[in-house]
Parts: structure tokens; C-alpha cells; sequence
């Protein structure tokens, strides 16, 4: 069983930043994909940012130039490093991973005070 776990949300004041970590419990290399996503109570789980195994990234308009992903094999832990941070980024993040199956993370808390 794969296990995704998220780390460093927070409360942060706006234009400032946080970086959101993801360890799994297995080898990264073997996901086709990884990524973010967000979920604001009352919407839909949406996309922010992916990163395939060769390590090409994809990133939500709302979020490009501001949001980067990243990921270090040896500690098995994809990165979202997140700056410029506004107030419609708050919401749960959401860690994902995909091979052959999807696999998600328990969230974490991602607060924007303007």
C-alpha cells in the first residue's frame, strides 16, 4: 500500500511563501506522475502542478511563475514550492501519485491572510 504524506502548510501573510513536501513510502521513480492539487471547501479537487517521471512539469495557469514543483529521489519526497502567495490559494493541498493506480495524500492546510 502506497502512502503519501504532506507536510509544511500553514499560515502565511500574503506575497510571502511556503513550501509543501510529500514523502512516500515508496520509491517515487516508480509513479508515472506526481503532483498538487487544491480543494477549497464547496469546489472541485483541482489541479496545481504535476511532474512526470522524466520530470517534464505542468502547472495551473493561476499558479505559473509563482508555484514550483520538485522532487529528490533518494528521500522519496516531491516538493511544491510556493511564492507570491495570494489569498485564493488557500485551500487543502493535496498530494498525488499515479501508477496504474491513484494514490493521494491526507492534505494539508494552506491559509493566505491579505
Amino acid at each position: 500500500q502506497v502512502q503519501l504524506v504532506e507536510s509544511g502548510g500553514g499560515l502565511v501573510q500574503a506575497g510571502g511563501s511556503l513550501r509543501l513536501s510529500c514523502a512516500a513510502s515508496t520509491s517515487i521513480f516508480s509513479f508515472d506522475t506526481m503532483g498538487w492539487y487544491r480543494q477549497v471547501p464547496g469546489k472541485q479537487r483541482e489541479l496545481v502542478a504535476t511532474i512526470t517521471r522524466g520530470g517534464t512539469s505542468n502547472y495551473a495557469d493561476s499558479v505559473k511563475g509563482r508555484f514550483t514543483i520538485s522532487r529528490e529521489f533518494v528521500k522519496k519526497t516531491v516538493y511544491l514550492q510556493m511564492s507570491s502567495l495570494k489569498p485564493e490559494d488557500t485551500a487543502v493541498y493535496y498530494c498525488n501519485a499515479n501508477y496504474g493506480a491513484t494514490y493521494w495524500g491526507q492534505g494539508t492546510q494552506v491559509t493566505v491572510s491579505s
